[in-house]
């Protein structure tokens, strides 16, 4: 390539050229499109829905003292969070994104329980998706028919030890509300063997426990192989969890309005529905997946348990040292 005649300096001249085009290279690629969440609070089927070119962060809200979380979350150009971990961000470091969408976007449901935030707050919330809890029963189907028809199923004196409640305190309150007895919340918790979400599966299949209240998401797969497993949704309702999406990033609003918009697809729905997730949005065949009229099934909440579910609006500090007080004195 070089002459015989070219000189030293001519050749480390040549020589720097395909390090400067590698330097611009890297100068002009367009920044990877990175989203944070807590891995484990969402489902395969959510997950597939990202882009392949997205950067996908596993980050752990319980954690976020810890400097390695903290700068993901700074890094993250759009984060997925759930309403209980809503204390552990600072939403001056969001950009408003429902006006992203047309008013038309969100469900009534969605829509009204973005209302109980403050307006600072709701306008960087978009509801990605809502997950009931589930009783799920094992080797009991005595107990499908109480546990269909009310909470109250939870006292019975055989279920004693057997119970696994979910860790918050403020769910097991709410359904302690729902059960008709005197100092339901002090017995409801005598019931309990343990409080625990993630690992609640594990404990109900391999001991003795009989029954188990676990987000719906969570047992899907162990339904499907486990033939011991019964999942009941009371028509007094269930709990439900949220979840939320976040955008730190203008340039990118247009990848994102796309990535929503792929959750039009049905078969984006039926995948998401089948593993206990529902899309918030205002999609007639979304809204299908709300109008299960089927008695005792294990393919989701009927409507009727639908229209008595219950969410959980911010709380203030007050309203939280009460729930606390409350939770401690029983």
């Amino acid at each position: 390539m070089f002459k015989k005649y070219s000189t030293r300096r001519q050749f480390l001249n040549y020589s720097k050229l395909p390090l400067l085009f590698l330097l611009n290279s890297c100068a002009i690629s367009p920044k990877k499109i990175s989203i944070s969440f807590q891995s484990s609070f969402y489902p395969e089927s959510l997950k597939d829905t990202l882009p392949d070119s997205w950067k996908q962060e596993n980050i752990n809200f319980r954690k976020l003292q810890f400097e390695k979380n903290k700068r993901k979350l700074s890094n993250s150009d759009f984060v997925l969070i759930n309403d209980g971990w809503m204390n552990s961000i600072n939403f001056e470091s969001f950009q408003n994104i429902n006006n992203l969408f047309k008013n038309d976007k969100l469900n009534k449901r969605s829509k009204d329980f973005l209302n109980s935030f403050k307006e600072y707050q709701s306008s960087k919330l978009l509801p990605i998706g809502v997950v009931p809890y589930a009783v799920i029963i094992k080797n009991n189907n005595d107990l499908i028919d109480d546990a269909n028809n009310s909470w109250d199923f939870l006292l019975d004196k055989k279920l004693e030890g057997k119970i696994i409640l979910p860790q918050s305190p403020r769910i097991i309150m709410s359904i302690s509300k729902k059960i008709k007895a005197k100092n339901s919340l002090n017995k409801l918790k005598a019931q309990a063997m343990l409080f625990d979400d993630q690992n609640a599966m594990n404990w109900l299949i391999n001991s003795n426990r009989t029954v188990a209240i676990v987000p719906y998401f969570l047992v899907k797969r162990y339904l499907n192989i486990d033939p011991r497993l019964y999942a009941v949704f009371p028509n007094e309702g269930v709990p439900l969890i949220w979840y939320f999406l976040l955008n730190k990033s203008k340039i990118n609003n247009q990848k994102l309005i796309d990535w929503i918009k792929s959750f039009d697809k049905r078969a984006t729905i039926d995948e998401l529905a089948n593993q206990g997730w529902y899309l918030p949005f205002n999609n007639s065949y979304s809204q299908n997946k709300y109008n299960i009229d089927t008695k005792n099934n294990s393919f989701g909440p009927s409507k009727i348990c639908w229209e008595n579910s219950w969410s959980f609006p911010p709380l203030n500090y007050k309203d939280q040292l009460t729930l606390e007080n409350l939770w401690n004195q029983s």
